[in-house]
């Protein structure tokens, strides 16, 4: 076999075994099966897909939402672990950069989950080791018995900065919502500078990123206009695509949603999108919105990696939707935890 390196061959071999595994992902018809199951029927369901092996692990020490919730998070990290490991060359340096995005949920979902009063246990339980941090790191992390603590051992990692300067205003307002703004802004400056350093495949990598800049800041403007933010909001706009910090908050500032939806059609150029914000309709919930841009993300995905089949474009599209399909059987598992109506679940489910 050839060295899986660089050069044709590997990618070629990346490639085919990731249209392979995404072949595997549960299909749309099997969702509409799922929903209108009980919970030991989806946990029976499950072990008869690719998560045979975490469930028959898990199966002797959990039960419930607890073994379903743990076997999603640990196949999920093993999957993206082993992606790693057979992605070649450059490949490997951009699906390794894509995926420091999970140090950032993880430790945030670490803080989160403390200032909460989860038990380390139910937080361990939703964590993906799939960046620089593994699992042994972040349960030293779930360990420390404050804030403080736990940022403070991040010390030397690209997140702390951030997370230092910024955990006092945190804590006093009892929120890590500008913390999270501010290193996402990070992660996606970082992903820009890489795809834009002449590295070949950098120019479909950075198609990707500013895809999902645009989709990010979109989202954020639907989140702002429904909580009514009256303060100025550029500081939260995620530079490198479509929208400048002023276009941001002109758009978000708009009273009227179809003069809204209007001017923002004017400025994106994907038509998908265009299409999309033609359906959007004022009674429309946030949830079903972000649902909505997600499906054009993942068919705008798709679209990129048959236009490029060897490049970074079929491993970032599997990475997504192998995530939306923990996030769907998770939502739909906890949904019947808490005996919430199909239809309500169904409204979080990306189909």
């Amino acid at each position: 076999m050839a060295e899986l390196s660089s050069g044709p061959v590997p990618y070629v071999y990346v490639c085919t075994r990731m249209r392979v595994r995404k072949s595997k992902l549960i299909p749309r018809e099997d969702y509409v099966r799922i929903l209108n199951m009980s919970l030991p029927e989806i946990t029976r369901f499950i072990e008869e897909t690719e998560y045979k092996k975490e469930i028959d692990e898990l199966a002797p020490s959990f039960q419930g939402i607890d073994l379903v919730e743990l076997a999603l998070s640990w196949n999920l990290a093993k999957e993206y672990q082993e992606i790693q490991k057979i992605t070649p060359g450059v490949l490997k340096r951009f699906t390794q950069s894509y995926l420091l995005r999970w140090d950032i949920q993880n430790v945030l979902t670490i803080l989160r989950g403390k200032a909460q009063g989860m038990s380390a246990g139910k937080i361990r339980e939703v964590l993906v080791p799939a960046g620089e941090l593994d699992r042994v790191f972040l349960d030293r992390l779930l360990k420390e018995d404050s804030p403080v603590r736990i940022v403070e051992a991040l010390k030397g990692h690209s997140i702390y900065q951030i997370l230092s300067e910024g955990l006092d205003a945190a804590l006093e307002e009892e929120s890590f919502a500008r913390i999270e703004n501010e290193l996402y802004k990070q992660f996606y400056a970082n992903l820009l500078s890489e795809a834009m350093s002449g590295l070949r495949g950098g120019k479909q990598f950075l198609e990707y990123i500013m895809l999902d800049i645009d989709i990010t800041n979109i989202r954020n403007m639907f989140r702002l206009r429904m909580d009514r933010l009256q303060e100025d909001a550029r500081s939260m706009v995620v530079q490198g695509s479509t929208f400048s910090a002023d276009e941001f908050q002109h758009l978000i500032s708009i009273d009227d949603q179809k003069e809204f939806i209007d001017a923002l059609k004017a400025k994106v150029r994907l038509k998908p999108l265009i299409a999309m914000l033609d359906m959007v309709e004022s009674e429309k919930s946030l949830r079903e919105i972000e649902i909505e841009l997600i499906k054009v993300q993942l068919s705008q995905m798709e679209s990129l990696s048959k236009l490029n089949p060897f490049s970074i474009h079929p491993i970032l599209t599997y990475l997504e939707k192998k995530k939306y399909e923990i996030f769907n059987l998770r939502a739909i598992a906890r949904g019947k935890e808490v005996e919430l109506p199909v239809d309500r679940i169904r409204g979080y489910v990306v189909m």
